[in-house]
């Protein structure tokens, strides 16, 4: 698990008197209710305090309720109970998400020097490593994760985000082009290919990504953004702004970024007064 919360698992510790309640807390996590799978893991740890999976499982729980600095005792206990890579990828999120960088780093620098080799923690040290704008260290972070995981589409796609920080837009394109042969609607490797190509002014290509991406997700304000910057630069002007008017629905916040966005392009538009723009902005035309 690396940036967010997704599918839980915890290794087997073999037949024991907790193994249906364990059971119970794993299918609560991964149904997405991490309190009942917090109480049940509460429950086992109050007959075996240190049952490492249930300590696991408690601190998994506490990270999808987004109470990271609750979750780290939990998960430093199972950490030394089982030196699993997966339970130590957990706990430096943990640690990540209550600002210790470093502690995290420390983590995952052992994490990922276990076998058997866990995927999640070279995508957790690369996201690390991206948010801390250490580019080169986080490129070679998610290559060996893809090469421990080649049909994990989510390294390829972050693989691709840090390359595109480096601006090694055709590198990127082999990193967003190898997750869309995993998963071909994936929203992010598709945003993530349309971005390569845009970023080096393949405008056409550019266009093709973004609309597929925009299938995927009807509302998102960037890819429309993306879209409609990519057609004015084509010169088809009118579906350029439907695009911005597009961004700019739903929220004060979407709007003014819209707005900013297309006073900013190279064939934009601005106004003197904050009506007429609103008034543009209201358009109703049709790509």
């Amino acid at each position: 698990m690396a940036s967010g919360p997704g599918s839980f698992k915890a290794a087997p510790d073999g037949v024991g008197r907790h193994d249906d309640a364990l059971r119970q807390a794993l299918l609560a996590l991964n149904s997405g209710r991490p309190r009942d799978a917090e109480l049940i893991a509460g429950g086992i740890l109050q007959a075996e305090p240190q049952h490492p999976r249930a300590l696991q499982l408690l601190g998994c729980a506490l990270l999808m309720q987004g109470r990271a600095a609750d979750a780290i005792v939990p998960l430093e206990r199972a950490a030394r109970a089982t030196c699993d890579p997966e339970v130590e990828t957990q706990l430096a999120m943990a640690l990540r998400q209550s600002g210790r960088q470093q502690d995290a780093l420390a983590r995952l620098g052992r994490a990922v020097k276990r076998q058997p080799a866990c995927p999640a923690a070279f995508l957790e040290l690369g996201h690390l490593l991206l948010s801390l704008e250490r580019y080169d260290e986080a490129i070679d972070a998610f290559r060996r994760g893809v090469d421990v995981a080649p049909m994990m589409p989510q390294l390829s796609i972050q693989l691709g985000h840090a390359l595109l920080a480096r601006r090694a837009c055709a590198e990127a394109q082999i990193a967003f082009r190898h997750a869309l042969e995993i998963s071909p609607t994936s929203f992010e490797a598709l945003f993530g290919m349309a971005k390569a190509h845009q970023e080096i002014g393949e405008n056409a290509p550019a266009v093709d990504y973004f609309r597929r991406a925009l299938m995927s997700r009807p509302n998102d304000d960037a890819a429309w953004l993306g879209l409609g910057h990519c057609l004015l630069e084509l010169g088809d002007l009118n579906a350029g702004y439907e695009c911005f008017r597009a961004a700019s629905r739903g929220d004060p916040k979407r709007y003014g970024n819209a707005l900013s966005s297309l006073a900013a392009a190279a064939r934009g538009r601005a106004w003197l007064k904050p009506s007429a723009a609103a008034q543009f902005m209201r358009g109703t035309k049709n790509l």
